[in-house]
């Protein structure tokens, strides 16, 4: 680039070998940050002297500047590129290439003058890189190399302070001493920090004061007052300001709030609004059931407002107990023994509420705690009368007679009225009533004899009722037990099964049998065992007491042959050690068998002897199997004949289940008397049976007359209807009607001619009610008639 003459006529000497100086050995170098080449120190070379050589250089690019922000209307002038080869004839034209080239920057090819046609933001590109070439216009070849350049954008003060992490919120402990650390709040400016001072930022409060401050170089915000409560207030809003320009006037700013929120910490003590409370329990209120709730203020939270509570005094130590309520922290007062309003009637507690987590700074405040007096009064309830003994144990022998006395229960009404009592058994405890109680004084008895092998223990419910107020049922048991008596005599253990072989010695233990007693005697069972008198001499077998209530039956022979004898039966008396003692005459059975070599019994008895000479097992099965297939079939042939001679109302091709039955006949008429009998039908005092079934024809009555009925027939329908409701109930009562619907149809068309009967039957009767006079009103031919039947004189007879 080329500097004008006019720039550099006032630069002394010195400046000027300085230059030819930079020129020898500094290619390259700025001044004042604006490119130089060394075309433009030409005329200095002439003045200083030939004795300086000059060195040809290629042209050397350096860096331009251009200011941000550029608002004015022509294009803002850059700089200018020169080469020592343009002698200013037009050979030659200069090219810009590289970042912005044609679209930000232009340049005249004939004067190397560039341009910036556009805006520039340094926030948006700080530098561009260019590159600069000079070509022969006429053959387009460069006549200098390619050189690279750069264009930087110079800064102006055009961005504020941003607070990018704003909004903020901090919290800080409430009372906490001046100084306290909040939060720290940081500006950024996008200005250029290495330039000027348009990137250093002072902060500085604008609301908050004066409860917080804020240090202008680090943004750290500080507490500013001493004891701030949050119990008075708990949320403050700080608006904190950013200024560039070191806060210089013209300096751009930005603001950023800060929510600060103080936290608890525990200075307030728990505090009961009143000193004294009372509250009504009632007596029959139940154990571990909550009497009352207390609760004393405070002012913090959460944790700090935890609290517990404690009775410190009173004559209710031990009747109530209080703990803290974890959600609501109210002092709950539970019952712990049951009230008695008789007893006592009030009670009275000191209850002491404390914190439970406690700040060692506030301890010079005062106790954080506080007491309250509860009083507790007790409402009187009516109660159901209570039994001196709720279990009341007796004992009665089986032995005892009806009305025998067991023992007496003893019930309370523990109210100050005192109300008389009457007793009474709960009989679902006592089903079989065997036991009584005396209404009034308690005293139970044997009501059946009892017997304790069938119960040995009696678990009733006694029942205490109020007089007064019957509403009020006390309850109490009374355990009965049934002493034993001997009343039961022993008999065999099990039903015994005693096989003898024939090849059986005299001698020989064929049984050992043992007895059972129902009774059960304190010292336990001792049972004696002996033959009968009757059999005790006999020649077959003998026993043997063993002495542990066991006995062994021996044989006395050998020679035991089924074939004459094979069943022995042995009465054994046995005899227990009661008082008085009781016996029983207990038959064994024993059976004579053929037994293989180890004395396993293979066939025993009489029938098995004759099996063994008739026919064998196999055959008898297979002879009880035919007799079994000829009973079956005989049975399914019986059922089968049974079957077909039952009546079928249905059509056999129709299905069962269908309820339908079609009558085609549209019957003959009032002659058609074959299915129902229409004088049946019309006649008043008919004989409805119940019995009769609907479902076949009715038989025809031997008289049938063919004069009309005797009676008159009403014009209405009533009877008929009467009559077929009748019938239908009697349907669905009957059960011997068939098991699906049966349609009847009763046929009437009409009741009769309007001349009723002409009976002369009543006639002569005087006391006749019937009137003929209308007959005369007939005509000629009914003439006769109602002179005969009609009121009129006698005299008219006898003149006709």
């Amino acid at each position: 680039m080329q500097i004008g003459s006019a720039v550099w006529t006032g630069l002394t000497v010195m400046t000027m070998l300085l230059l030819a100086q930079w020129e020898v050995g500094c290619w390259g170098m700025t001044l004042n940050s604006i490119p130089l080449r060394p075309a433009s120190l030409r005329p200095l070379r002439a003045s200083v002297g030939a004795s300086l050589q000059r060195h040809k250089r290629n042209w050397v690019w350096n860096q331009f500047f251009v200011l941000e922000e550029y608002t004015g209307d022509d294009p803002l002038y850059v700089g200018k590129l020169h080469s020592d080869v343009d002698k200013g004839e037009g050979k030659v034209k200069y090219v810009l290439n590289g970042e912005g080239a044609t679209s930000i920057f232009t340049i005249d090819e004939n004067t190397g003058d560039i341009h910036a046609t556009k805006r520039l933001d340094r926030e948006e590109q700080a530098y561009y890189t260019l590159r600069a070439q000079a070509r022969d216009r006429a053959t387009n070849l460069p006549v200098e190399p390619e050189s690279e350049f750069v264009i930087k954008v110079q800064d102006i003060n055009d961005n504020e302070p941003k607070f990018l992490d704003g909004p903020y919120n901090a919290q800080v402990p409430e009372m906490s001493p001046v100084g306290t650390s909040v939060v720290e709040v940081k500006a950024t400016d996008a200005d250029d920090p290495t330039y000027g001072n348009s990137a250093r930022v002072v902060y500085s409060i604008l609301e908050g004061q004066p409860y917080f401050s804020v240090e202008p170089k680090t943004g750290i915000v500080r507490t500013a007052l001493p004891n701030m409560d949050r119990e008075a207030r708990d949320q403050y809003l700080l608006v904190i300001q950013a200024k560039d320009m070191v806060g210089q006037m013209g300096g751009l700013s930005g603001t950023t709030s800060v929510t600060v929120m103080l936290t608890d910490v525990n200075d307030n003590p728990p505090r009961f609004s009143r000193k004294s409370y009372q509250f009504a329990v009632p007596e029959s209120l139940p154990v571990a059931s909550v009497v009352a709730k207390i609760k004393a203020l405070d002012s913090d939270i959460g944790p700090n407002a935890e609290m517990d509570y404690r009775i410190i005094e009173g004559d209710g130590l031990g009747v109530f107990r209080v703990a803290p309520d974890k959600d609501t922290q109210e002092g709950v007062i539970t019952l712990q023994k049951n009230l008695d309003f008789e007893t006592k009637s009030s009670y009275t507690l000191k209850i002491e509420a404390s914190n439970r987590n406690i700040d060692p700074r506030f301890l010079s405040q005062g106790p954080f705690s506080d007491t309250a007096m509860v009083r507790l009064t007790v409402e009187n309830v009516d109660e159901p009368p209570i039994f001196s003994s709720p279990l009341s144990k007796m004992v009665v022998s089986e032995a005892a007679k009806v009305g025998t006395i067991i023992g007496t229960v003893s019930a309370l009404d523990p109210d100050s009225t005192n109300s008389p009592i009457r007793y009474s058994i709960d009989r679902n405890t006592d089903l079989e009533r065997f036991f009584n109680i005396e209404s009034t004084t308690g005293v139970i008895s044997t009501a059946k004899p009892l017997d304790r092998e069938a119960n040995a223990v009696h678990n009733i419910t006694i029942l205490a009722i109020e007089n007064l107020d019957p509403s009020q049922v006390g309850k109490g048991v009374a355990l009965i037990t049934v002493m034993d008596i001997n009343d039961n005599a022993p008999v065999f253990a099990i039903e015994y099964e005693t096989f003898l072989c024939e090849s059986v010695g005299p001698g020989q233990v064929i049984e050992t049998i043992s007895a059972v007693d129902k009774d059960e005697p304190p010292s336990g069972h001792r049972f004696f065992f002996s033959l009968t008198t009757e059999t005790a001499g006999n020649m077959n077998f003998t026993l043997r007491d063993n002495k542990d209530n066991t006995a062994s039956v021996l044989t006395k022979r050998s020679g035991f042959q089924r074939r004459e004898q094979a069943m022995y039966r042995l009465p054994v008396l046995i005899v227990d050690s009661g008082t008085p003692a009781l016996s029983s005459t207990n038959t064994l059975s024993i059976r004579v068998c053929d037994c293989d070599p180890d004395g396993t019994p293979q066939s025993c008895g009489t029938e098995a002897f004759m099996l063994s000479a008739g026919l064998s097992t196999g055959a008898l099965v297979a002879i009880l199997a035919c007799i079994i297939t000829l009973l079956v079939l005989v049975l399914l042939i019986v059922t089968m004949r049974r079957r077909k001679k039952e009546p079928l109302i249905l059509d056999e091709d129709r299905d069962v289940r269908e309820n339908i039955v079609r009558y085609d006949d549209e019957g003959g008429g009032e002659e058609d008397t074959e299915a129902f009998d229409m004088v049946t039908l019309r006649n008043l005092n008919v004989v409805r049976d119940s019995k009769a079934r609907r479902d076949v024809t009715p038989e025809v009555p031997t008289l049938y007359c063919s004069r009309p009925p005797p009676y008159k027939i009403t014009p209405d329908n009533g009877i008929f209807r009467e009559f077929i409701w009748d019938r239908l109930k009697d349907a669905d009562v009957d059960p011997s009607a068939p098991p699906y619907d049966s349609l009847q149809t009763y046929a009437f068309e009409g009741s009769g001619s309007v001349a009723e009967s002409l009976s002369s039957l009543d006639s002569l009767s005087t006391d006749s009610e019937q009137n003929y006079d209308y007959l005369s009103d007939w005509g000629p031919r009914f003439r006769k008639l109602a002179d005969l039947y009609g009121h009129g004189d006698s005299s008219n007879i006898f003149s006709s």
